[in-house]
């Protein structure tokens, strides 16, 4: 589980993981907010309306789900317990409030937080990215004093200040937690 406030960089981290390390998938999440230019249905997110969002809420689709900044999101529970029934690292990219969610139904997930280096250069990352409204971005960094509150709940921490290392510290814990004795004891096991 990855996750950090609005703009750290959590999305290019994962994307460089996946040129970097075999056997790890990305969970796809569902969300009510409208595509961004260039997102996919299916491929960045499974797009819905809030009423069949709301349906899946109700009938336990999701394994964790959030409103955020206006939009609803979560993560469908199928697919994450499918792969993970298969011995495939589930990585999900997900916001603070999700993440606090599936460590509540999930404690044995690693969860990573990444921070950014200050609120300066948070701010400069989601401007240059020029993806929100300037409203947005402000609802955004406003949220930032009480998402870093919430490190104390992850089991990693890794500061974005330099992407090369940002990225091989998050592949050092992937690669370390792949090495657990837990771990290797399931896979002797099947």
């Amino acid at each position: 589980m990855i996750s950090g406030p609005s703009g750290v960089g959590k999305g290019t981290i994962t994307k460089e993981l996946f040129e970097r390390i075999s056997n790890i998938f990305l969970s796809v999440s569902v969300t009510t907010r409208i595509p961004r230019s260039g997102e996919i249905q299916g491929d960045n997110y499974f797009f819905v309306a809030v009423h069949e969002f709301e349906r899946m809420v109700g009938d336990g689709e999701l394994l964790e789900w959030a409103r955020v900044y206006r939009n609803y999101y979560g993560t469908p529970r199928k697919f994450v317990l499918e792969n993970l029934a298969r011995k495939r690292d589930i990585i999900l990219e997900i916001d603070i409030q999700g993440a606090l969610q599936v460590k509540k139904n999930m404690p044995q997930g690693i969860f990573i937080f990444i921070a950014p280096p200050n609120t300066a250069e948070l701010a400069k990352r989601i401007q240059l990215r020029g993806k929100d409204s300037e409203e947005s971005m402000q609802t955004r960094l406003s949220a930032v004093k009480q998402e870093l509150e919430h490190m104390q709940f992850y089991d990693y921490v890794v500061v974005n200040e330099d992407l090369e290392l940002a990225v091989e510290k998050v592949k050092a814990i992937i690669i370390a937690e792949r090495c657990r004795y837990s771990n290797i004891l399931m896979e002797g096991s099947q």
